[in-house]
């Protein structure tokens, strides 16, 4: 592939490094906006990339951002919002799209990657859902101008994830027992360097414009059974407990106000959908991938995780 000047969003974050490290060794030019560079400097030892400083929901800065670039890649995404409204999810999978669109419109760039979800349906039953469903459709709004192609991921799991690195660490503190809300729910992860081979595939395959994919890993589980297998790898001696749907939500909703959100009811409802893939997995037969194990990978980051 030809080099290429490529401006990623969300660039600084889980996905956006695995993307980072798998493009700026392939020789393209990397331009990562972030609110807060001094903080991700770890990037800077990748060649061709330079960090940016500015506010990506101004159109004015996005603008001048995409000038020059062949392609832009929209990776940002929230798992909880500071309130419980759901503005806070509409800013950045709604209207930050509709944004992206535009401002790659307006400079011409003629190629967009855009991030969502699987299980994005406008009458989803979480925030979550349903604005990544309106920011797919917000990006794909873009064409015939530009070429968009997005991205729908189940769970994604890696080194520095927020899935079982998140669960590690509530293991570590659980007195023998774990209560687990939605342990039922059917899960299918993937992993995130096979996303990232995705979209790096993605950018000048013409068969992939206009295109939205579902990702997910070989295997579908129980929520349980991968809260078991963390527990295993970690070496912890802990009952995993379901706590059925009615105590699930209370759950949730005791620990939406808890700092951080460890689990909130957004959270929960995302849970009430399975998150699989129906129709085979596309990163075979389309991006010639075959997609990494949950087991295969996992020890090889929480086996010595402190």
């Amino acid at each position: 592939m030809t080099p290429l000047n490529i401006c990623l969003l969300g660039g600084s974050g889980f996905v956006g490094h695995a993307l980072a490290q798998r493009l700026a060794p392939a020789g393209h030019r990397l331009r990562v906006l972030t609110r807060n560079s001094a903080a991700h400097r770890d990037l800077l030892v990748l060649p061709s990339l330079v960090l940016v400083d500015g506010d990506v929901h101004n159109p004015v800065f996005l603008r001048r951002q995409f000038d020059g670039m062949d392609v832009v890649v929209n990776l940002v995404g929230i798992l909880n919002e500071r309130g419980h409204s759901g503005a806070g999810f509409v800013r950045a999978h709604v209207d930050l799209p509709a944004t992206v669109a535009e401002a790659c419109r307006e400079a011409g760039v003629a190629r967009l990657l855009h991030m969502s979800a699987l299980g994005a349906a406008v009458d989803a039953p979480s925030h979550y859902l349903r604005t990544k469903a309106r920011g797919e459709d917000a990006a794909h709004a873009a064409a015939p101008d530009v070429r968009v192609t997005s991205f729908r991921p189940a769970v994604i799991f890696g080194p520095h994830d927020s899935f079982t690195n998140r669960f590690a660490g509530l293991l570590k503190l659980a007195p023998g027992v774990f209560p687990l809300a939605c342990a039922d729910a059917r899960l299918q992860p993937v992993y995130v360097d096979d996303v990232a081979r995705a979209f790096e595939i993605a950018i000048d395959a013409y068969g992939t414009y206009g295109q939205r994919y579902d990702l997910c890993g070989p295997k579908i589980y129980r929520l349980r059974e991968l809260v078991e297998y963390i527990a295993e790898v970690r070496g912890r001696r802990v009952c995993v407990v379901g706590i059925g749907d009615r105590l699930s939500r209370w759950q949730a909703a005791l620990l939406d106000y808890a700092p951080g959100k460890p689990f909130s009811l957004d959270n929960y409802r995302s849970l009430t959908v399975d998150g699989i893939c129906a129709g085979g997995s596309v990163l075979r037969s389309v991006f010639d991938i075959e997609p990494k194990t949950f087991e295969s990978v996992v020890p090889s980051y929480l086996k010595n995780l402190g």
